[in-house]
């Protein structure tokens, strides 16, 4: 008796052809444990089985003194037979899926930015500028839970003590990327921004006792360097902004790691996991935001913003703080479905659509040579990428 297996594009469903040569035999067992190793030809596949395979279904084909006997079996981990082509189909509409969450992901933040810097040009004051955006996000999500619109949460104190580390890194890289826009273009935040994957790997590196290849370590030279070419030639440099969002890079990359560890196993979904971190962000943030800024310097800055702007001035307020959330709150539904690197990739390539579109928008001016650095900082990225894949 001889076996050969028609192997599919997923293995986990593989179908047993065994041609008779001898006297039929009697199948005793339902399961077993072949390990073999076929000739190559033309029709069958080298396979070795390791775990034990349960027979599904047994079907003759053909008549007289070689009949075909097709034999479905499935490994012993699964609780039933795989259908191959339906989980070709799931993992399809998988990275459709992912697709569009990073698209409107980009899309949203795009605009957020442009409203942002709008407001803060009219209104410097970051600190309730980024608490605005927390306030804004969760009344949404508060409404969404009293109208069920969106299913609450199921939490404990030990889901809100875990996150509490998340939040402290969520609010201090919103707030420093707030203070950083309102002290330079938006693009030249952007650009330093970029610079996250190298935090990724430092962090992971001496916080997680991570190692990686030396190609990753290399990929991070045209980052690093780009970046500090953008810097050295920005025209309207600014320290505090420079400083801001290098702080951001640092605490967005432990938020989406320590993020990333206190999704696991929790049954609360991305969306509803942001909007916990809203929650318990602005609660952190709102003392300091008053403490730094104050009530009378935001009535002052109401007042004026109004009398040059007009009543338009209200909707950027209103935009740039529901276009905050709604992009962050998709980029952690994306992140349900992603590692923290894959995140920080994504996070960087969207800087790009947000780069050249301020540029147009906001007609900021950029020398050739701060060009080449963003560019340069964008290729280190994909090498990185390409690094880590």
């Amino acid at each position: 008796m001889s076996f050969s297996f028609k192997q599919s594009a997923l293995t986990s469903c593989i179908d047993v052809s065994i041609h008779k040569r001898s006297p039929p035999s009697t199948i005793c067992r339902h399961s077993f444990s072949p390990s073999l190793n076929l000739r190559n030809s033309p029709k069958r596949t080298n396979l070795s089985v390791s775990k034990p395979l349960h027979i599904s279904s047994i079907s003759s084909i053909g008549e007289g003194e070689k009949p075909v006997i097709i034999c479905k079996a499935y490994e012993a981990d699964k609780s039933q037979p795989v259908d191959a082509a339906g989980q070709v189909k799931a993992e399809g509409a998988n990275r459709v899926k992912i697709g569009v969450y990073f698209a409107t992901w980009w899309a949203l933040n795009v605009v957020f930015n442009i409203y942002n810097k709008k407001v803060l040009n009219a209104y410097p004051y970051p600190w309730l500028t980024s608490t605005l955006s927390l306030a804004c996000g969760s009344l949404m999500m508060l409404i969404s839970w009293a109208t069920r619109i969106a299913e609450a949460p199921k939490t404990d104190f030990e889901f809100w003590k875990t996150l509490f580390p998340v939040a402290v890194a969520h609010t201090i890289g919103h707030v420093a990327a707030t203070v950083s826009m309102s002290k330079v273009a938006v693009s030249f935040t952007h650009i330093i921004k970029s610079g996250e994957p190298a935090f990724s790997v430092l962090v992971s590196r001496f916080l997680l006792g991570e190692t990686f290849p030396l190609s990753v370590y290399l990929s991070l030279i045209p980052i690093i360097g780009g970046c500090a070419l953008s810097a050295l030639t920005e025209l309207n440099f600014n320290m505090t902004g420079f400083m801001g969002a290098m702080i951001s890079n640092l605490a967005f990359v432990l938020r989406n790691i320590f993020s990333k560890k206190g999704m696991k196993g929790k049954s609360v979904s991305g969306m509803n996991y942001y909007a916990c971190l809203s929650l318990l962000s602005l609660v952190i943030l709102t003392p300091f935001a008053i403490a730094v800024e104050g009530p009378q310097m935001w009535a002052a800055g109401w007042e004026t913003a109004l009398s040059q702007i007009g009543p338009q001035f209200i909707w950027w307020v209103a935009a740039q703080s529901i276009f905050y959330h709604l992009y962050n709150q998709v980029s952690y539904m994306s992140l349900d479905e992603i590692s923290p690197l894959t995140f920080s990739i994504g996070n960087t390539m969207k800087r790009i659509s947000v780069i050249v579109s301020s540029i147009i928008i906001f007609h900021t001016p950029v020398q050739p040579v701060n060009a080449l650095g963003a560019a340069i900082a964008i290729l280190g990225t994909f090498l990185y990428s390409q690094a880590k894949a």
